[in-house]
C-alpha cells in the first residue's frame, strides 16, 4: 500500500506569540519490521510564519526530529507536514499468507513468556541488549499493584508469549470503551484502569506497562492508521488523529506489534512515525513559546490511499 499522509497543527495564540522554538517528530521512519516493511517516500513540512534555523537529527532511538523556530511576531501558527509512505506486508516463504496472519495462528507454538522473560537477562545479543531499556519504568509508564493485577489472569503459568499477549489486547479492547475527550496524555493509568475508557494512548500504555509488569520488553509505537477502510470494512478507531499502539520483544522474532485499539496485528494499514519508551518520547510536535496569553491546538489527520 501506498499512502499521503496529511498532519496539520494549528495553534492559535489568545496574545500575539513574539518567537518560538519546536521540535517535530513527524517524519515517518523507513524501516524493515517483522510484519511489514516501510518506506517513507517523501515528507514536506511547511509552516506559518515561515520557519528558520531548520536543522534535522535522529534521537536517541532513531526517529527524525525537526528543529525549527519562528523568529517574528504571529497570532497563528500552522505546521503541515505531507508525507509519502509504502508500506507492505511481510510474507511467508511461499508467499502465500502474510506472517502477521501465520503469527496469529501459531501463537501458541511460542516460547512461554517466563523464557522470553529470563532470557531478556542473560542473552548478550545486541537487539536483546538493546530490548532491555524498555523492560524499566518510564515517565508516563510506572507499574504498579493495579496494574499488575490486571495483567495477571493473561499470563499463568507457562503460557505462550503470544498468546498471552493476544489475549491481554483481547481483554483491552472488550474491556475499556474508547471515548476521546475524557482523558489527556497525563492522566495516570490507575485512573485509566478505574474508569476503563480513554483513546489509543491510553490503551498503549496500558499494554506497554503490563507486559514491563512481567518483565517484558514493550515499546510505544506512535504514527498513523488509514482513514478510509478498504469497501465493506469498519473504519478503525483512532482515524483521524494520530495512533498509538504497543510492540512487544520476542529474542529471536525481533519486536511484534499489538494494536488494544482495535485488537488487531499491524499489517499495512498502520504507519509508524517513531517508537520510544512511553508518549513523552515521541511527542510529535513539542516546543515553547513567548506570549502572555493562552493558546488553543487544533490537529487534522488525514490518511489517504494512493
Amino acid at each position: 500500500m501506498k499512502y499521503r499522509i496529511i498532519h496539520k497543527t494549528e495553534y492559535i495564540y489568545d496574545e500575539p506569540a513574539s518567537l518560538c522554538y519546536n521540535e517535530a517528530r513527524l517524519q515517518p521512519r523507513s524501516l524493515s519490521h517483522p510484519m511489514f516493511e516501510q518506506i517513507c517516500l517523501d515528507m514536506q513540512l511547511t509552516v506559518e510564519p515561515p520557519y528558520s534555523d531548520y536543522r534535522e537529527r535522529a534521537d536517541f532511538f532513531g526517529n527524525h526530529v525537526l528543529y525549527f523556530t519562528v523568529p517574528q511576531s504571529h497570532e497563528q501558527m500552522i505546521i503541515t507536514a505531507t508525507s509519502v509512505v509504502q508500506v507492505d506486508p511481510v510474507w511467508d516463504k511461499g508467499r502465500t499468507v502474510p506472517r502477521s496472519d501465520l503469527l496469529e495462528k501459531d501463537a501458541r507454538s511460542s516460547p512461554a513468556w517466563e523464557i522470553v522473560r529470563d532470557q531478556l537477562q542473560i542473552d548478550l545479543a545486541i537487539d536483546t541488549v538493546n530490548a532491555r531499556q524498555f523492560v524499566m519504568n518510564s515517565p508516563l509508564v510506572t507499574v504498579s499493584p493495579e496494574v499488575a493485577a490486571y495483567v495477571a489472569p493473561s499470563f499463568g503459568k507457562g503460557r505462550p508469549i503470544l498468546d498471552a499477549t493476544y489475549d491481554l489486547m483481547q481483554r483491552i479492547f472488550y474491556e475499556f470503551d474508547f471515548v476521546p475527550g475524557v482523558t489527556t496524555i497525563a492522566t495516570p493509568l490507575a485512573e485509566v484502569l478505574e474508569k476503563r475508557r480513554g483513546v489509543c494512548q491510553d490503551f498503549a500504555h496500558l499494554m506497554v506497562a503490563c507486559m514491563r509488569a512481567k518483565g517484558l520488553a514493550a515499546r510505544y509505537m506512535s504514527g498513523y492508521i488509514e482513514t478510509l477502510p478498504p469497501p465493506g470494512e469498519e473504519k478503525l478507531a483512532g482515524a483521524d488523529a494520530s495512533h498509538a499502539w504497543c510492540a512487544v520483544f520476542v529474542p529471536g522474532q525481533g519486536w511484534i506489534d499489538f494494536d488494544p485499539t482495535n485488537n488487531l496485528i499491524p499489517k499495512d494499514q498502520h504507519i509508524v512515525l517513531g517508537w520510544g519508551r512511553d508518549f513523552s518520547d515521541v511527542t510529535p510536535l513539542k516546543g515553547v513559546f513567548f506570549s502572555h496569553g493562552q493558546h488553543k491546538l487544533q490537529v487534522e489527520v488525514d490518511v489517504m490511499r494512493i
